[in-house]
């Protein structure tokens, strides 16, 4: 099972989703309080299971409406994917992936360990 790890940042707090194999598959913003980390982590308990995905790497792609998981191609060709919650605001990030499959991959598994993941303090 999955779960939330909160720490501080020289700048503030942050959250990384952990995987139950203890591999971080999204990680947060900066937050400058605790209460406002764990509001993020409740929106992406929220939004993550239900969160349509937006394949911004093939050509003419269907927009989605938020929430949604946008997978993109960053400057180093990496794949990337963000959630977005129903306001707009980007709520998770991954780290890069050498294929889309593994890009989609790391989508489910956030879609599987959000909802029920357990939150902890490093």
């Amino acid at each position: 099972m999955g779960k939330f790890v909160i720490r501080k940042t020289n700048t503030g707090v942050k959250f990384d989703l952990k995987a139950g194999n203890g591999q971080v598959i999204a990680t947060s913003e900066v937050y400058n309080s605790n209460a406002a980390c764990e509001n993020g982590i409740e929106s992406v308990k929220k939004n993550a299971p239900v969160a349509a995905v937006e394949n911004q790497t093939v050509e003419g792609y269907a927009t989605e409406k938020n929430p949604k998981f946008e997978i993109y191609k960053d400057n180093a060709g990496e794949f990337r994917f963000r959630l977005k919650a129903t306001n707009g605001q980007v709520i998770a990030v991954s780290e890069g992936y050498t294929t889309l499959a593994n890009c989609e991959n790391g989508v489910e598994s956030v879609k599987k360990n959000a909802p029920d993941a357990d939150v902890v303090e490093e």
